[in-house]
C-alpha cells in the first residue's frame, strides 16, 4: 500500500475549496469564494483564467461539459458547452474536396465555439455576481501578464516557423516582436483583453440588471461584434493544415447565432454508496461508469490498488468499454445509443466474464441486439487503424521522442463553496495549436470536428449540427452519507484511465484525496486514438516505474507490452470533497508541478 506520506498536504477548511491545473486560476476561483461569490462565480473566474495562463490547452474558442450538484434544489445537472458541426459541414463535402480523414488542425475542423456560451449559462441561472466581477481575473492577467510556462515556450518555439509562413495572426500574437517568449517571462494578450472590456462595456450599456447583462454578452458573443470578426476570417479562405494542404473552414456566422448551451441530467450508476454522475455520450464519460458496472463482479476492496492484479483488472475492463465506446458512443439527439443495454448487470456480467488472466490484444466491442449493422461498419473503420502506431494524446506529448506539434490538451477545475455546491468542469479547446487567431480577438476557435468519421452509419459519423464525441469527461460522485467529491483530468482518451483507479483507491481502499492523487498511475494504448491521426499501439500498457520492478514483471508474464515511465509523468488529476458535517478537502496532482489546490 502507498504509504501516509504524500508530496503535498491534503489541504481542509470549511469556507470554500478550488482545484485547478494552474495555480493562478486557482487563486482567482479562491478570491472569488473569499469575496462571498458562490461556487458557480468561482468556477467561471476560473475557467476564463485558464483560457489565459494555460493557452495551450485550451482557449475563449474552445468548449467544456460541466456537472454540477445545486445544494438549495439537490440537484445534479450537465451543462453541455460543447459547440456542433456547422451547418455545411457534411461527409460527402468533405470528400468532394479530396479529404479522407479531418485534419486535427487549421480552419476544416473548426466546430461553434462553446465555452463562452456554457459559462454565461452556469453564471446566469446560479452564480450571484456580475459579468465585470468574474472576467476581472482573466482580463488583468491578459492585459498585464502572466508568467510563461516552460512547456508553453518550448511549444510556441516548435510552432514559430509554421505560424510564420501560414498563420500570420498566430505569429503576431504568439511570437510578438519575433521574439518567442522565453519560460517564466511575463506575456501579455492585449487583444483578448480589449475584446472582453468591449464586450463587458457592451453589455453593461445594454442594461442595468446582472441578469440583462449576462444575456445582453451572449448575444454580443455569438450575434454580434465577436461573431462578426469570426465568420469575416473564415471567409478569407482557406489555411494550411497538418494534412500538408490548405483548406477552407466551414463555419458561418448563422452557426454561431443559431447555437446555445443547454442542460441535461448526468448519466449516473450506484456504486458503493456512491451516486457517481457523468456527462451522457456525447462524451465518454459513461465508459467510467461501464467500467464501475465491470468491476462490481470482482471484490476490489480485497485487491492491492497497486499490485499487477488490480492493475491488469482494470485494464481489461477499460479495454472493453472503450471499444463500446468507438461502437456505440455519439450524439443521442442524432443516433439511438444504447446506454440501458450498456449500462445493464447482465451486459456487465457478460462482459466481465470476456477478462482472462492475460492481457487482450484484440478490440472487441460488445454485441447488442438491433446494432449488427452499425457494429460491422465499425469494424472496418477501425481495422485498418489497429497497430498503426501510437499516438500521445496530448498530456503524453512529453513521452514521445519528440513534442507532438500542433495538439493541444484540455484543464480540469473542481470548486466546492460553502453553502455546499460542487461543481466540476473540464475546460478544453481553442488551442493555440488548433487554428489561426481571430484578428483582433486574440484566441483561437475548437477544432473538434476532427472527432468525426467520414463514414457514414456511425453515431460518431459527421453530420451538420451534430456534437462531436469528445474524450471531455468531469466527474462528480455523492454518498449516501452526504459526502460530495467533485474530480477530473486532462489527458485525451487516458481521462478516465487515469480517474478510474484515483476513484476506486478512494472508495475501497480508505486513501485520502492527496494519496490517491499520488499513487501511481497507468493506462492503455490499445484502442485507436479519439484525434487525428486516429493510430494505436494494441496491448501496450503504459505505468509509472513505482509499481515497482516486481509487479510491473508480473504485468508483463500477464502479456501486456508494458511501457515504464518516470514517476508523476501520468495524469493532472485534481479533486475537491464536502464532508457530511460541511468541511472541505482539496488537492492535486504533482505532475506537471502546475496544478494547485486551495481551502480556507
Amino acid at each position: 500500500m502507498h504509504g501516509p506520506f504524500t508530496t503535498r498536504p491534503e489541504l481542509r477548511g470549511r469556507q470554500g475549496a478550488v482545484s485547478s491545473t494552474h495555480w493562478l486560476a486557482t487563486a482567482a476561483g479562491l478570491r472569488i469564494l473569499d469575496r462571498g461569490g458562490n461556487a458557480f462565480d468561482a468556477a467561471v473566474a476560473t475557467g476564463f483564467v485558464l483560457q489565459v495562463v494555460e493557452p495551450h490547452l485550451n482557449g475563449p474558442g474552445g468548449e467544456f461539459p460541466a456537472i454540477f450538484h445545486h445544494a438549495d434544489s439537490g440537484e445534479t445537472r450537465v451543462i453541455c458547452a460543447q459547440g456542433v458541426a456547422p451547418a455545411a459541414a457534411d461527409i460527402a463535402g468533405f470528400r468532394a474536396m479530396g479529404v479522407t480523414s479531418i485534419p486535427g488542425n487549421g480552419l476544416l475542423p473548426v466546430v461553434v465555439p462553446g465555452a463562452f456560451d456554457g459559462w454565461m449559462l452556469m453564471l446566469r441561472d446560479y452564480g450571484s455576481l456580475t459579468l465585470r466581477e468574474v472576467l476581472t481575473p482573466a482580463i488583468t492577467y491578459a492585459a498585464e501578464g502572466h508568467p510563461v510556462l516552460p512547456r508553453v515556450s518550448r511549444t510556441i518555439g516548435d510552432l514559430a516557423g509554421f505560424f510564420k509562413e501560414h498563420w500570420p495572426t498566430s505569429y503576431a500574437t504568439w511570437v510578438p516582436g519575433g521574439e518567442v517568449p522565453a519560460p517564466w517571462s511575463y506575456f501579455k494578450n492585449p487583444d483578448l483583453a480589449a475584446t472582453w472590456t468591449r464586450l463587458i462595456a457592451q453589455a453593461e450599456a445594454a442594461s442595468e440588471t446582472r441578469e440583462g447583462q449576462i444575456e445582453a454578452a451572449r448575444d454580443i458573443f455569438y450575434r454580434g461584434f465577436v461573431a462578426e470578426k469570426i465568420a469575416a476570417f473564415l471567409a478569407e479562405g482557406p489555411v494550411m493544415d497538418e494534412s500538408g494542404a490548405a483548406h477552407p473552414g466551414v463555419l458561418q456566422a448563422s452557426d454561431l447565432a443559431a447555437w446555445r448551451a443547454s442542460y441535461e441530467e448526468p448519466q449516473s450508476l450506484e456504486y458503493e454508496g456512491w451516486t457517481v454522475c457523468k456527462t451522457g455520450p456525447w462524451g465518454q464519460g459513461p465508459a467510467f461508469l461501464q467500467a464501475l458496472q465491470i468491476l462490481k463482479g470482482r471484490d476490489l476492496s480485497a485487491m492491492d490498488p497497486l499490485g499487477a492484479g488490480f492493475v491488469h483488472l482494470v485494464t481489461e475492463a477499460l479495454k472493453l468499454v472503450q471499444a463500446d465506446r468507438d461502437a456505440y458512443y455519439g450524439d443521442p439527439a442524432f443516433a439511438e445509443v444504447p446506454m440501458t443495454a450498456l449500462l445493464s448487470e447482465s451486459y456487465a456480467a457478460q462482459r466481465l466474464g470476456q477478462i482472462s488472466e492475460t492481457a487482450s490484444f484484440d478490440f472487441r466491442p460488445g454485441s447488442l441486439p438491433g446494432f449488427e449493422e452499425q457494429l460491422a461498419i465499425c469494424g472496418e473503420v477501425l481495422r485498418d487503424l489497429l497497430g498503426k502506431g501510437a499516438v500521445y494524446e496530448p498530456t503524453m506529448a512529453h513521452l514521445a521522442e519528440s513534442e507532438a506539434k500542433g495538439r493541444g490538451d484540455t484543464c480540469h477545475l473542481d470548486v466546492i463553496d460553502r453553502f455546499g455546491n460542487v461543481v466540476s468542469v473540464t475546460p478544453s479547446g481553442g488551442w493555440f495549436q488548433s487554428s489561426p487567431v481571430i484578428p483582433g480577438l486574440g484566441f483561437a476557435l475548437s477544432t473538434r470536428a476532427q472527432m468525426f468519421w467520414l463514414t457514414e452509419g456511425l453515431p460518431s459519423s459527421l453530420a451538420p449540427g451534430r456534437r462531436p464525441r469528445t474524450t471531455l469527461t468531469p466527474s462528480l460522485a455523492i454518498h449516501r452519507d452526504g459526502r460530495r467529491f467533485s474530480f477530473g483530468t486532462p489527458g485525451g482518451d487516458q481521462q478516465d484511465q487515469w480517474q478510474l483507479p484515483f476513484f476506486l483507491r478512494v472508495a475501497h481502499h480508505g486513501m485520502g484525496l492527496q494519496q490517491a492523487l499520488d499513487a501511481p498511475l497507468f493506462h492503455n494504448m490499445h484502442a485507436p486514438s479519439s484525434f487525428a491521426p486516429r493510430t494505436s499501439q494494441p496491448g501496450r500498457l503504459v505505468i509509472e516505474e513505482t509499481f515497482g520492478a516486481a509487479e510491473i514483471e508480473a504485468l508483463r508474464a500477464r502479456g501486456h507490452d508494458v511501457e515504464v515511465v518516470a514517476p508523476h509523468s501520468l495524469g493532472r488529476l485534481t479533486a475537491a470533497l464536502r464532508e457530511p458535517d460541511g468541511s472541505l478537502r482539496a488537492a492535486a496532482t504533482p505532475a506537471s508541478v502546475q496544478a494547485y489546490a486551495m481551502v480556507f
